[in-house]
C-alpha cells in the first residue's frame, strides 16, 4: 500500500472524506429544495468522482467539452448537457453521440447557431435537443430574459431538426460575492431571470419544459427555487480558496491540494522554494480581487493541517515560492528544512486539477490510489 509520504511530487491529492462530505452536502440541499441536480463534471473530469456524485442522487451531468461527453457516455452516463455554445464544426460529433443513444443537450444564445443546428439535424434525420442560454447577471454569454432575441431563437428551434428543451443560466458573478445578503440576492436574480425567460417562451406558444440554473455559490445559497427544474454546480465537489472567500465553504472543506517538496531557500528574503510552480498550481490568481489574497495557494502540512500565514506567494514554471504574510520569516529554513513535504490548497480547483493526468486519492485507511483524469476537447 502506497502512503502519501511515498508519493512523488508534485501531485494532485484528493481527500475522499472531504469530497464525499461536499457531495452529500450539495445533494442534500438540492433534495430539500425539490429540484434535480446535474453536477458540472469539468472540475474533476474523473469517473470515480462522478460515480460518487451519481450514487448520491445526481441526475445526469453537465460537461464543458465534447470529449467529456464522449468519455462519460462511454462509461455509461447518457444524460448529458453540453454547456458551451454550439458551433457548426462540432455538430458531426454531437450527431454521433446522439445516434449512439446519448441524450445530449446542446445550448445556444443566437439565431445563427440555432438555424445551423436545426438545418444540420433536418439533413441528418435527427432532432437535436437545444436549450437557450440566458444571461441573468451580465457575466458572460446568454440572452437577457426580457430581450426580443429570446423569442427569435426559440422560433429558429421549431422544426424537424431541433426541439427546444428549456432555458439555462449560470450566475458567474456570484463568485464576486462575499456576504450572505449578496449571495441570496444573486441567487434570486438567477432564479427569477431564468423563470421569466421560460415563461416568455411559453406565452409565445412554444414548449419550454426545462429551467436550469446554477453555480456553486448560488446552489448553496438560494432560499427557494420555485419554477426551476434542475440545478448545476461543479467546483463544490472539491471547493477551493475562492469559494472559501465567497463564504460557501471552510478551509477544512477543501478536498483538493497539491503535494510538494521543499527544495531550497532564500533566507534573506524569508522564502522557501518548492518543486510545485505554476505548472502544478496553475496561474489562477482568483483570490487577488477578494477580501483575502492567498497568492498561488495556502500552505498546509503534509497531513493537511493549515499553516496559518504561509502562502505560495510566487511561482515560476516549476518553482514555487513560499513565504509568510506580513513580516518575512528569517527562520523559514529551520521551519521548512530541505525535503519537507507540504500541501498547497488551490485558488481555483478546476484550473489546478487541469494540470494533472491523474489524482492521488487519500483513502480512510491511510493508503493512496491513482484515479485517472482526462483533458482536451
Amino acid at each position: 500500500m502506497t502512503r502519501i509520504r511515498e508519493l512523488s511530487t508534485p501531485a494532485a491529492v484528493i481527500d475522499t472524506e472531504r469530497m464525499q462530505r461536499n457531495i452529500d452536502r450539495m445533494q442534500g440541499r438540492m433534495s430539500n429544495l425539490g429540484v434535480s441536480f446535474r453536477p458540472h463534471v469539468k472540475t474533476s473530469k474523473c469517473l470515480p468522482v462522478v460515480k460518487a456524485q451519481i450514487a448520491a442522487g445526481a441526475r445526469g451531468i453537465t460537461v464543458s467539452t465534447l470529449k467529456e461527453a464522449e468519455q462519460f457516455f462511454e462509461a455509461g452516463i447518457a444524460d448529458i448537457l453540453y454547456a458551451v455554445g454550439m458551433t457548426p464544426d462540432k455538430l458531426p460529433r454531437a450527431l454521433a453521440l446522439c445516434r449512439r443513444g446519448c441524450n445530449l443537450k446542446l445550448i445556444t444564445d443566437n439565431v445563427a447557431a440555432a438555424r445551423e443546428i436545426e438545418t444540420f439535424g433536418k439533413q441528418h434525420g435527427t432532432a437535436f435537443e437545444v436549450w437557450i442560454e440566458i444571461d441573468t447577471d451580465d457575466h458572460r454569454s446568454g440572452i437577457r430574459p426580457d430581450d426580443a432575441l429570446l423569442l427569435e431563437v426559440a422560433d429558429a428551434l421549431q422544426g424537424t431538426g431541433a426541439r427546444l428543451g428549456g432555458v439555462m443560466t449560470h450566475a458567474g458573478s456570484s463568485y464576486d460575492c462575499d456576504s450572505r445578503e449578496a449571495l441570496l440576492a444573486i441567487s434570486e436574480q438567477e432564479r427569477a431571470g431564468a423563470v421569466l425567460a421560460a415563461q416568455r417562451i411559453r406565452d409565445h406558444g412554444a414548449a419550454c419544459a426545462g429551467v436550469s440554473v446554477g453555480s456553486t455559490p448560488t446552489a448553496l445559497s438560494a432560499a427557494q427555487l420555485e419554477g426551476v427544474t434542475e440545478v448545476r454546480a461543479g467546483v463544490y465537489v472539491f471547493f477551493d480558496l475562492v469559494m472559501r472567500n465567497v463564504g460557501v465553504c471552510a478551509m477544512d472543506d477543501i478536498a483538493l491540494s497539491v503535494l510538494t517538496t521543499v527544495i531550497g531557500h532564500q533566507k534573506e528574503k524569508g522564502w522557501a522554494i518548492v518543486d510545485a510552480g505554476w505548472m502544478a498550481m496553475s496561474r489562477d490568481h482568483g483570490t487577488q480581487r477578494q477580501k483575502r489574497d492567498f497568492g498561488y495557494g495556502q500552505v498546509c502540512a503534509e497531513d493537511g493541517a493549515v499553516l496559518e500565514d504561509y502562502i505560495m506567494s510566487g511561482a515560476n514554471q516549476e518553482h514555487g515560492i513560499l513565504s509568510r504574510s506580513g513580516e518575512p520569516d528569517d527562520r523559514i529554513a529551520e521551519r521548512f528544512p530541505i525535503g519537507t513535504r507540504l500541501r498547497i490548497m488551490p485558488n481555483h480547483a478546476c484550473a489546478t486539477a487541469a494540470q494533472y493526468p491523474e489524482y492521488q486519492v487519500l483513502r480512510p485507511d491511510g493508503g493512496t490510489e491513482a484515479w485517472p483524469r482526462f483533458y482536451g476537447w
